[in-house]
């Protein structure tokens, strides 16, 4: 039996993209599709994670869909079963954790995944670095964006303490910013749903941040900065302008 010290993770073949979201601080641009069908270049930026991902060596993408679902749903049906959709029929009064607890019924038991954003542009060095890292679990940082909306990530021995968009909210250990890309071993997944389904009792607007941060009480996550990495989220228009001006076309 393989040890932590000798996995393989360059097996790693399905990946998981939460893409449930009402994309509503973009206006009317999250009214008219969801986050992931914004287009910065030639293709959507969905179109282009997924094509990044299968150039890594993934075989397998479930969406986790909500707003507008269809449009992932037509998606999917032209990728010739590369990406598959399961939709989070509660997506308007849930958060990203319950749309991550949500895929628990598309993944076989052992399975190990690569987590992803939807609303996201990053190189594809931000995949090799995880697949190609030993560790079974590793939640991706970056150094300083100057994003405007950053998710700040406190460390313990290289392993994740908390995350909050709120420096103040953290001790002096911030280790780096949060990218929204992770790589997620089946025994994480099973303690971070035994988790949720905690959180899940006072509120479902839980996001999956808050539910890893409460995994991690008792399960060991480590982190790994990579302080030059370019990538960007887009939740509104200032973030759009960013990536659109700044960021995307160090992601090629």
């Amino acid at each position: 039996m393989k040890g932590i010290t000798d996995m393989n993770t360059a097996d790693i073949t399905t990946a998981l993209i939460l893409a449930a979201g009402m994309g509503t601080r973009l206006k009317d641009l999250g009214k008219d599709a969801p986050k992931g069908f914004l287009r910065l270049g030639k293709k959507t930026i969905i179109e282009e994670s997924l094509d990044k991902l299968q150039a890594s060596g993934v075989r397998k993408v479930i969406l986790v869909t909500g707003h507008l679902s269809h449009m992932y749903d037509e998606l999917a049906a032209q990728t010739g079963g590369f990406a598959i959709t399961i939709k989070n029929d509660v997506f308007a009064t849930s958060g990203s954790g319950y749309s991550l607890y949500t895929a628990r019924t598309l993944l076989p038991p052992g399975e190990d995944f690569l987590l992803l954003e939807s609303d996201l542009i990053y190189e594809k060095r931000a995949l090799d670095i995880l697949r190609d890292d030993p560790r079974p679990d590793i939640i991706l940082l970056s150094g300083k964006t100057s994003s405007g909306d950053e998710v700040y990530v406190e460390t313990r021995g290289g392993n994740l303490v908390a995350m909050a968009k709120n420096k103040a909210a953290l001790g002096p250990a911030i280790e780096g910013e949060l990218v929204g890309i992770s790589k997620i071993s089946a025994k994480l997944y099973a303690a971070y749903c035994t988790a949720a389904q905690r959180l899940f009792n006072t509120t479902l607007k839980v996001e999956y941040e808050a539910g890893l941060t409460e995994t991690a009480k008792t399960y060991p996550i480590p982190c790994l900065l990579v302080p030059d990495l370019a990538w960007a989220e887009i939740d509104d228009e200032n973030h759009l302008t960013r990536a659109r001006d700044k960021v995307y076309t160090r992601t090629k």
